[in-house]
């Protein structure tokens, strides 16, 4: 980000206003992670649910596609969520899918596998993945949740661009002229 914005100031004349903070449409981080695991989750679902064959092939659990396609729909399902508003709630759901994941894969990690050191190699894969996305769930929460105690205080607001007052004397001019104006 700091690169386009050094890129931006050659084209800046000495004169033009130089942007001190970024407001609220610059997002942040954890914002910014989100984006990227989600797209992660749907690429990785889209691949599970295109080569369930290929995925349990490399594994040594031929005969489980049905099991690798659920889990390409759940990994999209999350991806969609974690690339909506609700950013928070696709992340805690990558961490569950994760922690599935792992389950499945110790399943497969017994000395009856051929293929053992596979599902060695994309057990460490999916704890690494784990751990990123339990951070990224973090900051997710930590960064969009409000802190116990404190409420937003909406009392000094009326509603009224001008006031509460400005409004009863505008409703009070309305009034007048309507009954003045039934007369006539």
């Amino acid at each position: 980000m700091k690169l386009f914005s050094r890129m931006s100031d050659i084209a800046r004349s000495p004169g033009d206003p130089v942007v001190i903070t970024p407001g609220p449409s610059v997002k942040p981080a954890a914002d910014q992670m989100a984006r990227g695991l989600g797209w992660f989750s749907l690429a990785l679902g889209a691949f599970e649910l295109a080569a369930p064959r290929t995925i349990t092939r490399f594994l040594g659990m031929e005969g489980h596609e049905n099991l690798i396609r659920a889990y390409g729909a759940r990994e999209i399902a999350a991806g969609m969520t974690s690339l909506s508003t609700e950013k928070e709630l696709g992340l805690w759901s990558r961490v569950f899918g994760d922690a599935l994941d792992i389950a499945t894969l110790m399943a497969a990690c017994r000395y009856s596998n051929p293929k053992r050191e596979n599902v060695a190699l994309a057990l460490a894969v999916v704890v690494g993945i784990t751990l990123l996305d339990l951070g990224s769930a973090n900051a997710q929460t930590m960064t969009h949740s409000r802190r116990k105690g404190r409420h937003r205080d909406y009392s000094d607001r009326s509603g009224f661009p001008g006031g509460a007052i400005m409004a009863r004397g505008k409703a009070l001019e309305r009034q007048r002229s309507e009954t003045t104006g039934a007369i006539r």
